[in-house]
């Protein structure tokens, strides 16, 4: 239940702060979609030239990006699993700031940097009130609020039977 807490954490969302984080997340998830689409239509031309600075190999970096930029971003749009699905996205466009763009000029790493600090605000915001998380994490919440309350509950009148007297006037013990 406690991990289930951290996934799917419950906060109360404003309606406006909900309306602008859906906005963000439909806008800079759908342009990363869009981006990871682009490379699984060309992606036996950018197989052989495309960055590997992990050195994982052409393909496999090719392909972890089409999945951050595909998968993850779909996640992000809808609010699924949404701080879990921008780790990836975060980590990708680090990896295309520090590491293959290193040494170039600010325009080609413009992009990655605009990217990179909306899915870290976002990250830190959460999914807001128009996600799938939210509604996770509502019931999960209704459900430790029940089981809360059901155990003060079991608990209080388990004390109230205690300490009441007996029929001959004397504690229970």
């Amino acid at each position: 239940m406690k991990i289930l807490s951290l996934i799917f954490p419950y906060k109360n969302y404003s309606v406006s702060m909900s309306v602008l984080v859906l906005v963000l997340r439909l806008l800079f998830g759908g342009l990363m979609l869009w981006h990871g689409v682009s490379k699984i239509e060309n992606f036996e031309e950018l197989v052989v030239g495309f960055p590997n600075p992990l050195g994982l190999g052409h393909r496999l970096s090719l392909c972890l990006v089409i999945f951050a930029e595909v998968f993850c971003s779909v996640a992000v749009i809808v609010g699924a699993f949404f701080r879990l699905a921008l780790l990836p996205l975060i980590f990708s466009m680090c990896v295309a700031m520090f590491i293959v763009h290193n040494g170039q000029s600010f325009a080609a790493k413009e992009l990655a940097v605009i990217f990179l600090v909306i899915f870290v605000v976002l990250i830190f915001v959460g999914a807001g009130r128009f996600s799938l998380d939210n509604i996770i994490a509502a019931r999960l919440y209704k459900e430790r609020t029940a089981i809360a309350t059901a155990m003060v509950d079991e608990a209080i009148a388990h004390r109230q039977q205690g300490s009441e007297p007996q029929a001959d006037g004397e504690p229970h013990q």
